[in-house]
C-alpha cells in the first residue's frame, strides 16, 4: 500500500531547540495515527511540516498526487469577515439550502459540532475562540478527503461530542492524523500513536492502552537484559527480608532500588480508609445546597435543588456546552449566590477553586518562587512533597523551574495554577476542566496525585479516563432544573441524551406538519395524498441506495489489494451515487410542493 505522505530525514529547530531531529516517516490510506508528547515537545510543528504549512530546514517531505487533504492546527484562522456560511458550505459549492440539506454527512457535521445553533448567517469576528475552532472542523470535514490533519479537535467539545466526533472519524474513509490528549478519544479512534520526544517520532501501534504498554516495555528493556533484572530483584529483597538490623546496615540506595523493581503497579484506591482521614479531617458538614433556586440568562439552572457534600465524596460533574456547569462550581465554591434557598458551608472547609482562567501571576516571579510563596512543603495523601518535588511533578523540571513565569506556555501556566493550588493543601476541590492544555504525562501525574487525594472532589471535565478514575460518582445538568445521579456513570450519561434527542426529533417532526397542514390546502385532497405516497417511495428508494452504498464501500477496503476489481467497484459506487443525486433531487421538489 502507498503512502500519502512521506518524511525522509526531516529536522525543523526554533532558535537552537531542535523539534524534529532526523525524522523519516509515512502516513498511508488505512492510517489512524494518535500524536502524543510533552507540551512544547513538537507536535504541531509535526503536523505542519507534515501538511506543508511550514517548511522542514532539512530533509524532505512529499505528497501522493492529486491529495485530497484539510488540515486544522490551532493556528488555523478564518476571514473575520466571513460568515459561518461562507467558511463551511460556500467551498462546497452549495448555493441554496436545499443542496446541502440533502447530503447527510453535511447535515450530521452541522449538527454534531453544533454549528447549526451558532445561526449560518452569524460572522466569525462574533465568536469565541472555541466557536471558531468548531467552524473551522466543520468546514474540514464536510469535504471529501484522502487526508485529515487536526491538531486538538476534542478541546472546546463536551463529552456528547467528543463521542459523535469519534463516531464519524471512525466512518469516514480516509486518513487520520490526530494530536490529541483525550486518552478515550486515541483508544477509540486510532490505530497507531506516534510519541514525538527529544526530536524523535516513536512509532507504535494500536491506541493510548497499546502504547502505554509499549512505552513501558521499551524503558524496560532499556535499563537491562531481563534476566539481569530478575537476578538483581531476587538478591535485593533476600537483602530486605534478612531483618531490620540487615535493613538498617545495608546502604539506603540499596534499598530504594530494590523498591523501585517491585513498585510498577500502582495499588487501588483504598476508598474506605480516605473517606475516614476526610472525616476527621473535615467533619460531618461539607458543602451543602438546601431548596436552592438559581437562574442564568432567564434560563432556570436549578429549582428547589437539595444536595449534599460529605467527606470524601469524589464527584464527576458532566452535561452539554452551555449546561451551566461552571455556574454550578462557582456556586458551590461561594463564588455566587443562589437566588433562592441557601448554601452552608462547614466551619474546617478549606475549599480550593480551579477555573478555567488562567489568573495573572506576577510574571517577574520564577516558577519556584510562585509555588513558594504558597508554601514550601505540602502533604497530599501518602505523599509529602517539597515546592520543587510538586513542580516536577508537573513537568517543571530543575532547569525550568527558575523560568520567569511570564515566558510560559499556557499549558505551562495551567500546570503552575494546579501546582499552587494544591500547595495551600485544601481539602474540598472544586476543579473545572483541569485537563485543558496538560499534556498526558502531566495528566498522569495529576490523577495520581488525586487518586489518592483525601478529601472532597468535585471535578468537571470531558475527559472521560480522569472521571472515570479519580470520581467515584457521576451526576449531570440536563436542563431540567435538577441534578441527577447517573449510577451507570458517563456511560448512562450518553444514553440518556440520545434518547432525549430523540424524543426532541419526534416531538418537533410532529409539530412541523401540524404547522404545515394548512398550508398544504392549495393541493386538492388527491393531489396530496398522491404527493405524500411519492415521497414515501422516494424514501424507500434513498434507504436501499444508502445500504447499497455502505456494502461498496465495506467491499472496496477488501478490494484494496485488488486493483481491477476496485476500479469496477467504484464505477458501481458512482453510479449509486448519481441516482442518490436525482432521487434527493426529486424529493426536494415533492416536498416543497407539499410546504
Amino acid at each position: 500500500m502507498s503512502n500519502l505522505i512521506n518524511l525522509e530525514s526531516v529536522e525543523k529547530s526554533y532558535g537552537v531547540r531542535p523539534l524534529l531531529d532526523g525524522v523519516s516517516l509515512g502516513v498511508t490510506e488505512t492510517d489512524r495515527i494518535g500524536v502524543v508528547g510533552l507540551n512544547g515537545g513538537g507536535k504541531t510543528t509535526l503536523l505542519e511540516v507534515l501538511s506543508g504549512i511550514e517548511e522542514p530546514d532539512a530533509g524532505r517531505v512529499s505528497q501522493a498526487r492529486d491529495l485530497r487533504s484539510a488540515v486544522v492546527t490551532q493556528r488555523t484562522e478564518l476571514p473575520e469577515h466571513a460568515t459561518v456560511r461562507n467558511a463551511v458550505l460556500d467551498p462546497q459549492g452549495f448555493d441554496a439550502d436545499y443542496e446541502w440539506a440533502a447530503d447527510p454527512r453535511v447535515r450530521s457535521v452541522l449538527n454534531g459540532l453544533g454549528i447549526t445553533g451558532l445561526g449560518l448567517q452569524t460572522r466569525v469576528a462574533e465568536m469565541s475562540g472555541g466557536e471558531r475552532r468548531r467552524v473551522a472542523l466543520a468546514a474540514a470535514l464536510v469535504s471529501e478527503l484522502d487526508l485529515l490533519v487536526l491538531d486538538e479537535p476534542t478541546n472546546h467539545l463536551d463529552v456528547e461530542g467528543v463521542r459523535w466526533l469519534a463516531d464519524h472519524l471512525l466512518a469516514r474513509r480516509c486518513a487520520l492524523v490526530i494530536v490529541t490528549h483525550d486518552r478515550w478519544f486515541l483508544d477509540t479512534v486510532c490505530n497507531r500513536t506516534w510519541e514525538v520526544v527529544d526530536g524523535r517520532v516513536e512509532q507504535y501501534e494500536g491506541g493510548y492502552a497499546d502504547w502505554v504498554y509499549a512505552r513501558a516495555e521499551r524503558a524496560r528493556l532499556a535499563q537491562q537484559a531481563e534476566e539481569k533484572r530478575r537476578n538483581l530483584a531476587r538478591k535485593e529483597l533476600a537483602w530486605l527480608q534478612r531483618g531490620a538490623k540487615a535493613r538498617t546496615s545495608k546502604p539506603k540506595f540499596r534499598v530504594e532500588a530494590a523498591e523501585a523493581l517491585i513498585s510498577d503497579v500502582p495499588e487501588p484506591r483504598d476508598t474506605v480508609e480516605l473517606v475516614s482521614f476526610a472525616k476527621r479531617r473535615l467533619g460531618k458538614t461539607v458543602v451543602e445546597l438546601e431548596n436552592v433556586d438559581l437562574a442564568v440568562d432567564g434560563r432556570k439552572l436549578l429549582n428547589d435543588v437539595t444536595w449534599r457534600l460529605g467527606p470524601g465524596d469524589r464527584i464527576g460533574v458532566v452535561g452539554v456546552n452551555g449546561s451551566g456547569k461552571t455556574t454550578l462550581l462557582r456556586l458551590l465554591a461561594g463564588e455566587r449566590e443562589p437566588d433562592a434557598g441557601r448554601r452552608i458551608e462547614g466551619k474546617t472547609v478549606r475549599l480550593a477553586h480551579l477555573t478555567q482562567e488562567l489568573h495573572d501571576l506576577p510574571g517577574r516571579w520564577r516558577v519556584l518562587e510562585a509555588i513558594e510563596d504558597v508554601a514550601t512543603h505540602v502533604q497530599l495523601g501518602k505523599y509529602e512533597l517539597s515546592a520543587s518535588q510538586l513542580a516536577e511533578r508537573f513537568g517543571f523540571g530543575k532547569g525550568r523551574q527558575w523560568t520567569r513565569v511570564e515566558d510560559l506556555s499556557g499549558g505551562e501556566r495551567r500546570r503552575l495554577q494546579l501546582a499552587r493550588l494544591l500547595m495551600d493543601e485544601p481539602n474540598v476541590l472544586v476543579l473545572d476542566e483541569p485537563t485543558n492544555d496538560l499534556d498526558i504525562d502531566t495528566l498522569q501525574q495529576l490523577e495520581d496525585l488525586l487518586d489518592g487525594w483525601a478529601g472532597t472532589l468535585v471535578v468537571v471535565s470531558h475527559d472521560r479516563y480522569l472521571v472515570e478514575r479519580v470520581c467515584d460518582q457521576v451526576v449531570a445538568l440536563f436542563g431540567d432544573g435538577t441534578i441527577t445521579h447517573l449510577p451507570g456513570g458517563i456511560d448512562e450519561y450518553l444514553r440518556r441524551r440520545q434518547s432525549l434527542l430523540e424524543s426532541t426529533e419526534q416531538n418537533v417532526g410532529k409539530q412541523s406538519r401540524q404547522e404545515n397542514t394548512p398550508k398544504s390546502q392549495g393541493l386538492s385532497g388527491a393531489e396530496e395524498r398522491a404527493a405524500r405516497k411519492e415521497l414515501a417511495r422516494l424514501e424507500r428508494q434513498l434507504d436501499k441506495l444508502s445500504d447499497r452504498e455502505q456494502q461498496l464501500h465495506t467491499r472496496l477496503a477488501e478490494a484494496a489489494t485488488e486493483p481491477e476489481r476496485l476500479q469496477d467497484l467504484n464505477v458501481q459506487l458512482q453510479q449509486v451515487r448519481e441516482q442518490k443525486d436525482e432521487i434527493e433531487s426529486r424529493w426536494m421538489e415533492v416536498a416543497e410542493t407539499l410546504e
